[in-house]
């Protein structure tokens, strides 16, 4: 368990988030065709330039990066403030992905969840649902953030 969230942003946080970013990662490696045609609903797969390949499988990375960053703050930090500020900055990356997911598929096609593919729930249902899960934890709504013994702080293991 991470050493200072509390059970429920644990399963969120450290355990459902970066499975599903690095299942982001293993998608965009295996499919790349189909990951960028997924980007928007009802796009035809094409076969891919070097651009877009290039995009497909950096975004892929990305994806990878953030579950290793996410695993390696909450699991082995015992700060709260650090804990609490990659919360803050992953809520405002929220923002900014639902944000550039509705500036591109437009209101009609954001609005139309009926026709949603799996990417779009995760572009825009998943993400909600992390920002709603952020913005409880960040106002103390999910439980109160576990204090480290002095033995965790100085990395050492309570007997």
């Amino acid at each position: 368990m991470t050493a200072i969230l509390p059970p429920i942003p644990y399963w969120i946080f450290a355990v459902i988030e970066p499975t599903s970013t690095a299942a982001g990662f293993f998608t965009a490696l295996l499919g790349p065709e189909s990951f960028v045609a997924d980007q928007v609903a009802h796009a035809p797969i094409h076969p891919l330039n070097q651009n877009e390949h290039m995009l497909a499988l950096q975004l892929g990375n990305v994806f990878l990066l953030m579950a290793f960053m996410g695993i390696g703050i909450l699991y082995y930090t015992t700060e709260p403030k650090v804990v609490r500020n990659y919360i803050i900055v992953l809520w405002l990356g929220d923002i900014g992905h639902v944000a550039v997911t509705y500036y591109i598929l437009g209101y009609e096609n954001f609005m139309d969840v009926g026709n949603w593919n799996a990417l779009a729930w995760g572009n825009i249902g998943f993400t909600t649902f992390l920002f709603i899960s952020r913005s409880a934890y960040l106002l103390g709504l999910l439980g109160e953030d576990r204090i480290p013994s002095a033995a965790q702080r100085n990395g050492k293991k309570k007997l």
